[in-house]
């Protein structure tokens, strides 16, 4: 049987940032039932890290895109491993807004240890792997090929939007009222809890933004030196 945990939750600190100017917000469209795009198949090894219950409430861009970003952090200590394989980064987005097409962003993960996204650990050159969705439109999981084992056991997982807004690639939050208090942004050089964001999107605060990961790994000696193929998958 295929394993699809949420990862007990915990608690962070408070710090906030606001944004409410900063953002354009949109609920159009497909609500974005996450079971409408069957996951690709995986032995029972795989797990899938969320905390987001798989329908969209709002897509949501900022207005300045570079250097502005938004995560999920993870504990897999939990499930009593060593480290995880990241496998797949998963992130809900569409290409029909807000301007049509795919533009691209980057993703990165970064360390966790001390309650707050702290330094960058993937990639290790500190800005970010740049990619760009193709191929099937709409409100879609965008898939990418990661393949790296995790050094950390806590750590964030997080998109930089990269593009300002409207030539760019949406994050999305679900419609559960409760914030879980494991979403986060970045903005303005200061990582806040993402419910200390704007109003307009209140109450809903949990970030559309998956892994897939395979436990009990061993950390390898040597950290390798490339950060490896990605590529987008769709559904």
């Amino acid at each position: 049987m295929v394993k699809w945990p949420s990862i007990i939750a915990c608690g962070l600190l408070a710090c906030g940032a606001a944004w409410g100017a900063d953002v354009a917000v949109d609920g159009g469209g497909s609500a974005g039932a996450a079971g409408l795009y069957a996951p690709l198949a995986h032995d029972q090894s795989t797990l899938e890290l969320k905390w987001d219950n798989g329908t969209r409430r709002w897509s949501i861009a900022w207005y300045t895109g570079a250097g502005s970003w938004v995560g999920n952090d993870f504990n897999v200590s939990t499930f009593k491993t060593s480290y995880v394989k990241i496998l797949k980064f998963k992130m809900y987005t569409r290409d029909t807004w807000p301007n049509q097409v795919w533009d691209g962003f980057r993703i990165g993960f970064y360390n966790f240890g001390g309650g707050v996204p702290g330094s960058m650990l993937w990639p290790t050159g500190g800005t970010g792997y740049f990619f760009k969705p193709s191929g099937a439109g709409g409100h879609v999981w965008v898939e990418c090929d990661i393949n790296w084992t995790c050094p950390a056991v806590k750590f964030v997982a997080c998109q930089d939007q990269f593009y300002n807004y409207p030539n760019c690639d949406p994050w999305s939050v679900d419609t559960n009222p409760t914030f879980l208090a494991h979403s986060w942004q970045y903005y303005g050089g200061t990582w806040s809890p993402l419910s200390a964001s704007s109003t307009n999107i209140t109450p809903y605060f949990n970030l559309m933004l998956r892994l897939w990961v395979e436990p009990g790994q061993e950390f390898p000696g040597v950290a390798p030196s490339s950060i490896g193929r990605v590529k987008a998958l769709y559904y």
